[in-house]
């Protein structure tokens, strides 16, 4: 679980039940004093920090200025040293390499998956499908890792976590889903519940929505 509350500005995300799964595979991770881990969306930086206090050299990304004031107030206020990129995912990293990525992407679908998301509502809409960031991040990723390096994402069961895993595989990575967490609708589910019925993403007793956190490894 994230340990503190960071500050979160308006329109930035705020750390959720998807910010909490994530940490705790993050603290299950061997990772050494001195790693470099990038924190990709970061929003308000709280995996950013939790990855900081464990000694690695953190890099957080984020496309929103707002979050990345945020991320920036978050971490000197901390006292832990995070070095913070405005940017589109990869785009501020290119050339470099990780340990560790870290990502809570954008994954909700949304009715209006033609256009681009706007405003706040870039941190979780993510086309009709939900995957608009996810399939990015299963290309993009891997030619960040280093041997043994290890991507942590979560997103929703709503945009397949088999296509993710899948994705990944065909890259070369060891991937599969590794933590799973049901959790009462939110907002913005509840708001487009009825969208999601008549698309099939949701049974009909259906309540609650599943949270997956799925683990790709480079091979050494």
């Amino acid at each position: 679980m994230v340990r503190v509350n960071p500050l979160v500005l308006p329109g930035v995300y705020a750390p959720q039940e998807d910010t909490d799964l994530l940490a705790g595979a993050l603290s299950e991770e061997p990772i050494k004093p001195g790693a470099d881990v990038l924190d990709v969306g970061t929003g308000s930086g709280a995996l950013a920090l939790e990855a900081a206090r464990l000694g690695t050299r953190v890099t957080a990304v984020d496309v929103s200025w707002r979050a990345v004031c945020a991320t920036q107030w978050n971490a000197w206020r901390a006292r832990l040293p995070v070095r913070v990129r405005q940017g589109n995912l990869f785009e501020p990293v290119r050339g470099q390499s990780f340990d560790l990525i870290l990502t809570n992407p954008p994954y909700v679908p949304a009715p209006d998956g033609g256009r681009e998301p706007r405003g706040p509502a870039r941190a979780w809409d993510a086309g009709g499908d939900g995957r608009l960031v996810l399939d990015r991040i299963c290309r993009e990723a891997p030619a960040l890792l280093r041997p043994g390096g290890v991507l942590l994402m979560v997103h929703s069961a709503l945009s397949d976590p088999g296509r993710t895993v899948a994705h990944l595989r065909d890259t070369g990575l060891k991937a599969a889903v590794t933590r799973r967490a049901r959790i009462p609708f939110g907002p913005v589910l509840r708001s487009r519940e009825h969208w999601l019925r008549e698309r099939g993403l949701l049974s009909a007793d259906e309540n609650n929505e599943e949270l997956v956190v799925v683990r790709a490894e480079l091979p050494s």
